[in-house]
């Protein structure tokens, strides 16, 4: 059901595409996709083909937005016009990303659209069950990450960090953080303090683009990201901090008692706690790939 993603190698005679810009494979049929405002959008017209087999989607879209009145309504904030890479030069095309294209999926009467119906209905269903039994969700993500090929220890550890960092944000939320862009300034500040490196700086040193960096983790990563932001938690409880800057203060220093815990772990073990290691294909081998070898301190 999954787009599966397929990129153009260095040698390709297509590499003049935009590194941003992939191609989307479904059942052996090309959906193209471009980057905006850090999400995937697809091309429209492509998933029309792909779940219509329609020789025409221009005209099936138009027949399509006749048939649904509330689509057509909020069509111009569903779909938007950006340029895509095509073997012909970057076009201008209507994209949809995630959200809008099932929204689109709804409108379409095809047999090969069912499966995706079927499955936005589980979703919601499971999403209902999960409000009512909160633990329905720590369920479903342990068993999530079980077979994606995670080791049960590790995933101790991660789920632990959830309930830290959840811990976290509502005690900034308590203390008069303002929403989701000045947690992730907050945030930043943890990270730098405890790895030397912003949330954004680690994942490229993961090399790693849209993947949640958490999930790429080492066991020992995820234990200084805990500390770092347990501490913050205690921190800012003591002192009563509120507002932001009194919280970014505590940020801070919460994400240097993880540092100094790293450093002299390093020290004595000659061995750096971040690496470039990460899960990209875990899937495949169910194992920690590396990318290079950890590099003893000098």
């Amino acid at each position: 059901m999954n787009f599966l993603l397929q990129t153009n190698s260095k040698t390709d005679k297509n590499r003049c595409m935009d590194e941003t810009t992939k191609i989307a494979i479904f059942k052996g049929q090309k959906v193209r996709k471009t980057i905006y405002n850090n999400e995937w959008w697809f091309v429209v017209e492509d998933v029309v083909v792909v779940l219509t087999d329609s020789p025409n989607p221009k005209d099936y879209i138009n027949k399509m937005r006749r048939r649904d009145n509330e689509l057509s309504k909020g069509y111009g904030q569903i779909v938007h016009t950006l340029p895509v890479e095509t073997q012909g030069g970057k076009q201008r095309m209507n994209c949809a990303n995630t959200e809008g294209v099932f929204r689109i999926i709804q409108s379409i009467p095809s047999p090969k659209a069912e499966p995706f119906k079927r499955w936005l209905a589980k979703v919601g269903y499971e999403r209902v069950q999960e409000i009512e039994d909160p633990e329905l969700a720590t369920k479903r993500t342990r068993a999530l990450y079980k077979a994606k090929g995670y080791s049960d220890d590790w995933i101790e550890k991660r789920m632990r960090g959830i309930q830290v960092r959840e811990q976290l944000t509502n005690e900034w939320k308590n203390r008069d953080v303002g929403g989701d862009k000045e947690y992730g300034i907050l945030t930043a500040e943890i990270s730098k303090a405890a790895f030397g490196m912003t949330p954004s700086e680690y994942k490229k040193f993961k090399n790693l683009k849209r993947e949640n960096l958490r999930d790429h983790m080492t066991d020992l990563e995820l234990i200084f990201s805990m500390l770092g932001e347990a501490s913050t938690t205690e921190i800012a409880k003591n002192k009563n901090t509120r507002g932001f800057f009194q919280n970014k203060k505590a940020a801070h220093e919460g994400g240097a008692v993880a540092g100094n815990a790293r450093k002299e772990l390093e020290r004595k073990s000659g061995k750096r706690v971040s690496t470039n290691q990460n899960y990209l294909n875990i899937g495949q081998s169910r194992i920690l790939i590396k990318k290079s070898k950890m590099k003893e301190i000098q």
